[in-house]
């Protein structure tokens, strides 16, 4: 990674403007890139995110950006990629996203949430094939062997790591029917094109516009994965009657643009939703036990809460008993530990 007076230089090259600007550094959580917010003395701002290639997505963001673009879809603009050093300069969204919205009145945060959902419309109509014919670089399909690579993720670093749940126990919930079942379901529906990170800090709002950030993983998969990373997100405490409401917006939506899925909406939903806390849990787990990222612990709780009530709202076929059962055992709120123990 380039050095600070390495990454001033690079930006007064890039944009003259900015010589002599200052530099600070954005905490952006989870994320293995370094963000940095660059202010000259009349106030101007652009953000620099510094990525290394762990992950193959990160050196996407800007293809995936233009192509969203061009569809009408509100992301940031890309103004300079340096892609052999790992650089990118974007517009600066400033610091108000939709998770800080998150205490405000139903009146408030409605509109702004069918403002995110007109958008995802919007991306989840574009074909595949139009992906294929740009030349878009996306990320591994949700096939079956991804859905199964979440829920080991989350038995082995949520119900292992987490919550010390046994090892036979683990193995016997990843070979069990009704896991394997709905890795298999989801796996044979058919696919749109979906962000994959749907989660109100992945949503800025730039005069109260919705914008989207952090698609770079985007992929083919469900429609309602999307849907239920947005309205079942852990970091946002959504009420049933409120979560009803998007849904059917979002429906309608779909319906007025002529897009009919070929499955149960709802059904599915709750089958993505299940499938979605569970990759949560096992990243909390994995970024609080092999990162030192102890923060992460705090979101256990609502999303095991979260993961609770999803469980209960299966279908009746879908509904995974002993699963439910040890959720229900483990202790809440989640006592944090750190790094110490």
């Amino acid at each position: 990674m380039l050095s600070p007076d390495q990454l001033l230089k690079k930006t007064a090259e890039r944009f003259p403007s900015f010589s002599g600007a200052s530099m600070h550094f954005i905490d952006e959580g989870g994320s293995d890139r370094q963000f940095h917010r660059f202010k000259t003395l009349s106030g101007e701002t652009l953000i620099l995110v510094h990525y290394n290639t762990e992950k193959a997505e990160n050196k996407y963001y800007a293809e995936h950006a233009h192509f969203l673009k061009a569809h009408s879809i509100h992301v940031p603009e890309v103004m300079e990629h340096d892609a052999e050093n790992h650089l990118l300069w974007l517009q600066d969204l400033g610091e108000k996203n939709l998770w800080s919205q998150r205490h405000e009145p139903w009146s408030v945060r409605r509109p702004l949430y069918e403002s995110v959902l007109l958008d995802v419309a919007l991306l989840h109509q574009i074909s595949l094939t139009a992906v294929t014919a740009a030349e878009i670089t996306l990320q591994k399909e949700f096939d079956q062997d991804l859905y199964f690579w979440e829920q080991d993720y989350f038995l082995e670093n949520a119900l292992g790591g987490l919550f010390n749940i046994a090892l036979k126990t683990r193995q016997r919930l990843a070979s069990s029917l009704p896991l394997q079942q709905l890795a298999k379901n989801l796996a044979a529906l058919p696919r749109q094109l979906i962000h994959r990170d749907l989660q109100s800090q992945n949503i800025m709002l730039l005069a109260d516009q919705p914008c989207l950030i952090d698609f770079q993983g985007m992929r083919a998969g469900l429609a309602p994965y999307d849907l239920a990373s947005l309205l079942c997100d852990p970091y946002v405490s959504m009420p049933a009657t409120e979560r009803e409401e998007l849904l059917a917006f979002y429906q309608n939506e779909m319906q007025r643009r002529n897009f009919i899925f070929s499955f149960d909406f709802k059904k599915v939903f709750w089958q993505c939703a299940a499938q979605r806390l569970m990759q949560a849990l096992g990243c909390y787990g994995f970024l609080s036990l092999h990162r030192g990222k102890l923060k992460f612990q705090e979101h256990v709780t609502p999303a095991l809460n979260g993961f609770r009530e999803v469980l209960k709202n299966l279908h009746p076929e879908d509904r995974m008993e002993e699963l439910e059962k040890i959720v229900s055992l483990i202790p809440s709120p989640f006592q944090p530990f750190n790094s110490s123990t």
